[in-house]
């Protein structure tokens, strides 16, 4: 007996090649970020949500939010980045305590320049590959998996119904 939810041959064909094409965009955006600056997706995100801060500068808890990441996950990364020179820890509230991350000069310049070049590698590698009514359909489908994974996520269900992923 077939299960109703299983996936007939050409449909698991259909999802192996999206994750395999996924996989490597995503390694290919990360090795220009290594190969040209010298810094890993994760630290881009960093420099990235930093560079678009009120005041380049933002709480860890609110960067690890922003990231969708553990705190403990962002804080061993920011303390590499810290040795880096990239980015300063910095006093937030009235406690004084060392709540809060910023950019550093170098960092400021480094997100800077990659930024370009990664939307240039975006264009290169993802947009430019595809014609209008792909991206469009991309697009439409994006924003259709968005909602429905979110709703499910407030909801906290797995079922069938509702559901989207946070744009990261």
């Amino acid at each position: 007996m077939v299960e109703p939810d299983a996936l007939k041959p050409e449909e698991w064909d259909l999802w192996d090649r999206w994750m395999h094409a996924q996989r490597l965009l995503l390694q290919e955006i990360d090795r220009r970020l290594q190969a040209e600056f010298g810094i890993s997706k994760a630290e881009f995100s960093v420099l990235v949500t930093l560079l678009r801060a009120p005041g380049r500068e933002v709480r860890v808890v609110d960067m690890a939010d922003s990231l969708g990441w553990e705190k403990s996950r962002v804080s061993h990364q920011l303390t590499r980045m810290e040795r880096r020179g990239f980015v300063v820890r910095t006093e937030s509230g009235a406690s004084g305590r060392r709540t809060g991350i910023g950019l550093t000069p170098d960092g400021r310049r480094l997100a800077e320049r990659a930024v370009v070049a990664h939307a240039g590698n975006v264009r290169r590698y993802f947009i430019d590959q595809l014609a209008p009514e792909q991206a469009a359909a991309v697009s439409a489908w994006s924003d259709h998996m968005i909602e429905r994974l979110e709703q499910q996520g407030e909801r906290g269900s797995v079922g069938a119904t509702g559901g989207s992923a946070s744009r990261t």
